[in-house]
C-alpha cells in the first residue's frame, strides 16, 4: 500500500610505501622522527592544558557534546487506512483524510499522495495497501479517467482475495464532492458496499466498518511477516 561502496584499502598507499625503504633509510630519518614525536607530545600536553583551565561548566557541556548518542530511527507504523485516489483529487483526499482522523478519531492514515516520493509506484503501492488496515478508493469523476486508479484498484481487490486477512479490507467512498455515479462504477466495486458520505448513516457505516479488533488482528500479522522477512535476509 520500493533502493556499493569501495572497500577501503586497510594498508595506505603512503603506509605501503614506506614499508618498501630499506634499513637504512629508517636510520637516516630516526632523528627526524624523535623529534616529530618530541613536538606531538608537546602539542598534546598543551591541549590537556586548554582544557584543564575551561570552566567546569564549559568542560561538562563539552563531555555532553561527546558524549550525545546518535538519533534513533523512527519505527515504521502499520497504518489505519490508506486513500488510494487521482491525482486531481489530492485535496479531496486529504480532506477525506482529516475527516475520519479528527472526527473519528480513525488514525494513523495516509493517501497515496504522501508516499515517500523517488520510489517506483508499484513499491509505494505496495506497501500502501500493505502497510494498513484498510483500502480506501476515492471514487470521484476523476477516477474511472486515470488509467493508475484503475490498476489500483484491481490490485487491491486481488490482494484482498488472495490474502484471507485482507478480506474486506477494500473500501470504495463516494465523498460529498465530485462523486461517481453508482451506474458508472466499475461492476467489481459494485459488489462490495461503498461509503456514502453525503448518507445519513454515514457515521454508522464508519464505526461499523473500522474496528479496532479487526486493525489489530492485520497488524500482529504485518508485524510478524516483517519479522520473517528481517530472520531470513539475516539468515
Amino acid at each position: 500500500m520500493g533502493i556499493g561502496k569501495s572497500k577501503t584499502d586497510p594498508c595506505p598507499l603512503s603506509l605501503s610505501w614506506g614499508r618498501s625503504h630499506s634499513v637504512d633509510m629508517s636510520q637516516r630519518h630516526h632523528k627526524s622522527d624523535s623529534k616529530k614525536s618530541e613536538e606531538i607530545s608537546l602539542s598534546n600536553a598543551a591541549a590537556h592544558s586548554n582544557t584543564a583551565e575551561m570552566p567546569t561548566g564549559e568542560q561538562e557541556g563539552a563531555k555532553g557534546v561527546e558524549e550525545m548518542p546518535e538519533e534513533e530511527e523512527e519505527e515504521e507504523v502499520f497504518l489505519k487506512f490508506v486513500i488510494l485516489h487521482a491525482e486531481e483529487d489530492t485535496d479531496e483526499a486529504l480532506r477525506v483524510q482529516n475527516l475520519l482522523e479528527n472526527d473519528f478519531g480513525i488514525k494513523p492514515g495516509i493517501i497515496f499522495a504522501e508516499m515517500p516520493c523517488g520510489r517506483q509506484h508499484l513499491q509505494n503501492l505496495d506497501d500502501a495497501v500493505n502497510g494498513s488496515a484498510w483500502t480506501i478508493l476515492l471514487l470521484t469523476e476523476n477516477f474511472l479517467r486515470d488509467t493508475w486508479c484503475k490498476f489500483q484498484f484491481y490490485t487491491s481487490l486481488m490482494n484482498s482475495v488472495n490474502r484471507q486477512h485482507k478480506y474486506n479490507s477494500v473500501i470504495p467512498m463516494r465523498p460529498l464532492n465530485n462523486p461517481l455515479p453508482r451506474e458508472r462504477t466499475p461492476f467489481a466495486l459494485r459488489t462490495i458496499n461503498a461509503l456514502e458520505e453525503e448518507s445519513r448513516g454515514f457515521p454508522t457505516q464508519v464505526e461499523r466498518i473500522f474496528q479496532d479488533s479487526v486493525y489489530r488482528i492485520q497488524q500482529a500479522i504485518w508485524k510478524e511477516t516483517r519479522n520473517m522477512v528481517q530472520r531470513q535476509f539475516i539468515a
